[in-house]
């Protein structure tokens, strides 16, 4: 995991419609970026529909919030819609922002090791800073911890 205190790696991903959207369009705005397993996933759907029911807040407050998973464009676009997720999906197919963000790790399932993303959450000042990082993010309660992370910032 990349520490607090980093400078973002910046990155060029398509989004749901194919359009390139680059870390750097965002300078001047706090972004959420969050790294999620696969589209259509009980957890991963989970976690969106939080982000999705709190993006009013996000937005009242000029955040943006990208979810990067390597499912593709096509499947970026149907889960979008099938759950009216207003914010930004990305497709990371060659894992270039998933390894830069070092959310590519060996995972464990019923005693099986394989590689995959981790589900993880950055928090990129308005400078591309990295300013909070959750690491493995628990998708019913992430958007709520980053809101609150994000509410405590302006005490």
């Amino acid at each position: 995991m990349l520490k607090e205190g980093s400078v973002a790696p910046n990155f060029a991903l398509p989004d749901k419609d194919g359009n390139i959207v680059k870390l750097e369009d965002f300078k001047g705005q706090k972004v959420v970026l969050y790294f999620y397993p696969k589209d259509n996933t009980p957890g991963c759907t989970k976690q969106a529909n939080a982000f999705r029911n709190n993006f009013e807040e996000y937005k009242r407050n000029n955040i943006v919030v990208i979810g990067v998973s390597k499912d593709s464009e096509k499947s970026h676009q149907n889960f979008s819609t099938k759950y009216d997720l207003p914010f930004i999906l990305l497709s990371d197919t060659e894992l270039t922002a998933i390894k830069a963000y070092d959310v590519w790790q060996e995972k464990s399932l019923y005693g099986k090791k394989y590689m995959g993303i981790v589900r993880s959450t950055y928090i990129i000042d308005e400078h591309g800073t990295i300013i909070k990082v959750f690491e493995k993010a628990k998708p019913d309660t992430n958007a709520s911890d980053v809101l609150q992370f994000l509410g405590d910032l302006r005490l």
